[in-house]
């Protein structure tokens, strides 16, 4: 993670927050949900109280100061949704998380030992309405499928794991929603379309004139089309 200035170590009498975004992850039997970073350590899922493990493959207790590895996080919400705003970020989920453990502070977050998930905020489904759970994306690793946050409506007949039943597979203490900061409203509809209990008095008169205008407009193009082709003087 860049912008990161590394300093003194610190051991606090209660436990820092910090924001992170993470690509959520839900095991082959549906009985444990994890967690793949976006930088070092990316293939290695993590559940939702864990302890960091080296991406080096070095024989180490994370956070080294002479490697990179340990969990990360930043100290505020908006730079993690600014960073999962990056194309290669879009499928990822913004996590609250408590810091345990030792950790070193840095200019813009922190890197640590071990970490609680205490919030997972997913973005809207992509249809624009607020995502309500869960589904299977069709991706994953061995022995974890990928998953996105949905609405109820585009779920349709597949099925739908509730955000209340998927923090709890987490257990105590763990929410998950649909966090409006995600992703923008859906669209509004064009400024000249007619909302859906418009007056017929007032609607037919205005649809008349448009489709009047259209007409207009289609001979006209009719017109320089029949003297471009030598048929307009017929």
């Amino acid at each position: 993670m860049s912008g990161f200035r590394r300093a003194q170590r610190e051991r606090p009498d209660r436990p820092p927050v910090g924001y992170k975004i993470a690509r959520p992850m839900l095991s082959a039997d549906g009985t444990r949900l994890g967690f793949r970073g976006v930088s070092l350590g990316g293939d290695i899922v993590y559940g939702p109280l864990d302890d960091a493990r080296c991406g080096y493959e070095r024989r180490h207790r994370p956070p080294s100061r002479w490697c990179a590895c340990g969990f990360y996080c930043l100290h505020e919400a908006g730079a993690a949704i600014e960073l999962g705003c990056a194309t290669e970020y879009r499928d990822t989920v913004l996590l609250d998380v408590a810091v345990l453990g030792v950790y070193l502070r840095h200019e813009r977050g922190m890197r640590f030992e071990r970490q609680r998930v205490r919030r997972i905020g997913f973005p809207r489904c992509a249809c624009g309405r607020a995502s309500e759970g869960v589904l299977d994306t069709g991706e994953g690793i061995l022995g974890w499928r990928a998953i996105s946050g949905t609405c109820a409506v585009c779920a349709g007949h597949r099925p739908l794991l509730r955000f209340a039943a998927y923090a709890a597979l987490a257990g105590p203490g763990t929410l998950a929603t649909c966090d409006e900061r995600l992703a923008p409203p859906p669209p509004r509809a064009p400024a000249d379309t007619p909302p859906a209990n418009a007056d017929p008095d007032t609607l037919v008169p205005q649809l008349a004139a448009e489709a009047a205008l259209l007409q207009a407009r289609l001979d006209w193009f009719q017109l320089q089309l029949g003297r471009l082709t030598g048929q307009g003087e017929s």
